[in-house]
């Protein structure tokens, strides 16, 4: 697969936008993440979402891997979508799961194809998920720093990483997790995304370790609002970490309601979002499950233009 930047299909001018420019702009940058479907129906409603969004020129937007690299494929194929039918600037996740050195160069390679710079390096979680134990690929690498290393190596990339406020599954401690943030950045690593997360304070703390350890590395937050009771399970298994009381008690008191789950929800990420924004934050991620109308809700509330 060639690295080169030459493609036959056409390509929006500003695909290959630098998001890490953007968010030295000074404007917050506003982004949102997708899930990659699992059937025909779902893409078909999830490109309903990215026409709906696309609309309001957000900074960018990802599409996740599924757990254990199971749904590369569509994932590949929908940012790839992305870079040739829209005006959005697609950022590609990329894993380590379960992939030989020689296959992440190949879809490293197919992202650059069709003009997609922006790429989000990830170990991924185990085969098996969450709390399965990791295994590295036999021809594979171990670390996102290696992922970093790699991405950087061939060509000119931009790379994101992942950040846990709320301490990684498999981590000794918060600060453990600061110092694998720092070896990202040494890595190449230009910003950082984070894992979800319901307290201004946990974000608030992660960024103070990193800046105590020398690096300026922008940590965007990645925020997700409820709209469905039984996603708190589902996020905490995910997180490895419990929603704190003071969202579940807000949202369970309305269980009985779903348009009133939903508004809480919203509201909830508003607040933390502006309280996020007010402390420095440098934009928010927020991952919309596929659907548009929680996602926008919360954007029009805080009432900011994306940097471009």
């Amino acid at each position: 697969m060639s690295l080169a930047t030459s493609s036959s299909l056409p390509r929006p001018a500003n695909v290959v936008r630098s998001i890490p420019e953007a968010l030295a702009s000074g404007r917050p940058s506003i982004s949102f993440e997708f899930f990659p479907p699992k059937t025909d129906a779902a893409e078909t409603q999830l490109w309903e979402t990215i026409r709906r969004l696309e609309k309001t020129r957000p900074t960018f937007v990802s599409v996740t891997y599924g757990a254990g690299g199971t749904t590369r494929d569509r994932t590949v194929r929908v940012t790839e979508r992305i870079a040739r039918e829209t005006i959005l600037t697609p950022l590609a996740h990329l894993t380590c799961v379960g992939h030989s050195v020689s296959e992440l160069r190949s879809v490293i390679g197919s992202f650059s194809d069709v003009g997609i710079r922006n790429l989000l390096a990830l170990r991924g979680d185990p085969l098996g998920g969450p709390d399965a134990t990791w295994e590295r690929h036999a021809e594979g690498l171990d670390h996102a720093e290696e992922l970093v290393e790699l991405v950087r190596s061939l060509g000119d990339f931009t790379v994101g990483v992942a950040a846990f406020p709320d301490q990684h599954p498999e981590s000794a401690d918060l600060d453990a997790d600061a110092d694998v943030l720092v070896r990202k950045a040494d890595a190449g690593a230009e910003y950082a995304i984070t894992q979800f997360f319901f307290t201004t304070a946990a974000y608030l703390a992660l960024r103070d370790r990193v800046a105590a350890r020398g690096r300026d590395l922008p940590i965007i937050p990645g925020l997700m609002p409820v709209t469905n009771v039984k996603q708190l399970a589902r996020m905490t298994q995910l997180s490895g970490q419990p929603v704190p009381a003071a969202v579940t008690s807000r949202l369970e008191a309305v269980g009985d309601d779903p348009e009133a789950v939903r508004e809480v929800g919203v509201e909830i990420t508003t607040e933390l979002a502006q309280q996020l924004l007010a402390e420095g934050a440098p934009g928010i991620h927020l991952i919309t499950m596929n659907r548009s109308p929680a996602t926008l809700q919360v954007w029009d509330n805080l009432g900011v233009t994306a940097a471009q």
